[in-house]
């Protein structure tokens, strides 16, 4: 698995951004509320990023030898899918959030001022998430020169020793 380039990162937080600036205005010409994300939104990101680092920081002890224990490959891998799932989504959620904000405070009529914070609130958590993600990726990697090499570990031909 490759690291996460900033690439698409760059891209889904700008696809999420007129996303979310298109929603909105999508909701409001069709005479509807406009969409406000749950107070409980930001704290369930920011609680994703810190579970994701606690579970990445045990792989990252045994892969710099601060840990007698074997990690296993599995857990690590799949550690890793989450933090690059988390930081991709972490992308796209701080453009919806910065799409909301976008569209709050472009109107000539602001909304209720509680929206803009919870909109505020949506992104912060949303850089943290990512952020998280990032971090927990880097420490489910191996470090420089930690290629295990085989020439030291004896004959590799069934066990046969040549004469």
């Amino acid at each position: 698995m490759k690291r996460t380039h900033p690439t698409p990162l760059v891209a889904l937080g700008l696809a999420g951004l007129v996303v979310g600036f298109l929603a909105e205005l999508a909701a409001t010409a069709w005479s509807s509320p406009i969409l406000v994300p749950p107070f409980t939104l930001p704290l369930a990101l920011v609680l994703i990023a810190v579970i994701l680092v606690g579970l990445a920081w045990p792989i990252r002890q045994a892969t710099r030898g601060r840990s007698t224990r074997r990690v296993d490959p599995f857990r690590a891998m799949r550690v890793a899918l989450l933090a690059k799932a988390s930081s991709l989504s972490g992308a796209l959620l701080l453009g919806v959030g910065l799409g909301i904000v976008a569209f709050i405070l472009t109107r000539s009529v602001v909304p209720a001022v509680t929206s803009l914070w919870l909109a505020i609130g949506m992104a912060l958590g949303a850089v943290i998430l990512l952020a998280g993600g990032l971090v927990a990726e880097h420490f489910c990697t191996l470090p420089p020169g930690d290629d295990h090499d085989q020439e030291n570990e004896g004959p590799h031909n069934g066990g046969a020793a040549r004469a």
